[in-house]
């Protein structure tokens, strides 16, 4: 049985392809190198200061996470590379391999090996979550994702109020029991949901039930294995996936136009693996 905070091992997943990324957006002012990473759709590893991922898995640390599985693509040996050249004190990094960018459930399940009969944490390698978020996830136990503050997400973070319908809209019961998660809603129903509709930014724990139903989801319409429609499979099996309300920023890391926001926040923070 999972017991209070013991979960300490995020799975990270950090294979996307970076389509976003790559396009033209408008006249950002980028570094030489900067501007390499997003040529190359490799968001993790953009440089701010140091590779945007180094200050994704230091808020891990601080939330309590001791061992994370990055799930990266067979090409991104620089990832292993970089990470197998660094001394860690604070965490120990494993590495899973996605083959094909087949979605997020694809991607957990790549990770099945790694964490083993253990509970976990999931995030995206693109977005910086406060280790607050982390902790209060940690302090459940079972399934559970961070349900965000829509208004929160709007003027804490860089995600503006256009692009909060590419994200999953999370209903709850009174008790904070998920009762359902619609991904990518329409602009009119996140507007219905009102100012502080609870939103999804792929921040998770799981215990290995989760496996079971990331093979069993089907290719969604744009021929991917979502890991919303793997949470809605629990539900379906009648397992308690919990909400935690979370009034919180998240530095999303999508776009060429993100960088400068985006480094702005994490340039002076201090990070420690």
């Amino acid at each position: 049985m999972s017991t209070v905070n013991d979960l300490t091992t995020a799975v990270v997943m950090a294979r996307g392809l970076g389509t976003r990324m790559r396009r033209t957006d408008g006249d950002v002012d980028l570094t030489a190198a900067q501007a390499e990473a997003a040529d190359s759709g490799t968001k993790a590893m953009m440089p701010i200061g140091r590779p945007f991922l180094d200050h994704v898995l230091s808020a891990l640390a601080d939330g309590g996470i001791t061992d994370v599985c990055l799930v990266i693509g067979p090409h991104q040996e620089a990832v292993r590379d970089y990470y197998g050249s660094l001394e860690l004190h604070r965490i120990s990094i494993a590495f899973a391999v996605q083959e094909e960018a087949l979605g997020t459930a694809h991607a957990v399940l790549a990770a099945e090996k790694v964490t083993g009969d253990r509970r976990f944490l999931v995030v995206n390698g693109d977005n910086y979550y406060e280790a607050d978020v982390i902790k209060a996830l940690r302090a459940v136990t079972g399934n559970a994702l961070a349900g965000y503050d829509k208004t929160a997400l709007i003027e804490r973070g860089n995600i503006g109020a256009d692009r909060i319908s590419g994200f999953a809209l999370v209903d709850a019961s009174p008790d904070h029991l998920l009762v359902d998660i619609l991904e990518k809603p329409s602009p009119d129903i996140v507007a219905a949901h009102g100012d502080h509709a609870m939103i999804s930014m792929n921040c998770f724990t799981f215990t290995p039930r989760i496996y079971d139903a990331c093979r069993a989801v089907g290719p969604s319409p744009r021929g991917e294995y979502e890991i919303v429609d793997a949470v809605r499979l629990l539900l379906a099996a009648h397992e308690d996936v919990r909400v935690v309300p979370v009034a919180s920023p998240v530095l999303d890391l999508s776009r060429r136009s993100d960088v400068p926001g985006v480094e702005a926040v994490l340039r002076g923070r201090p990070v420690y693996l």
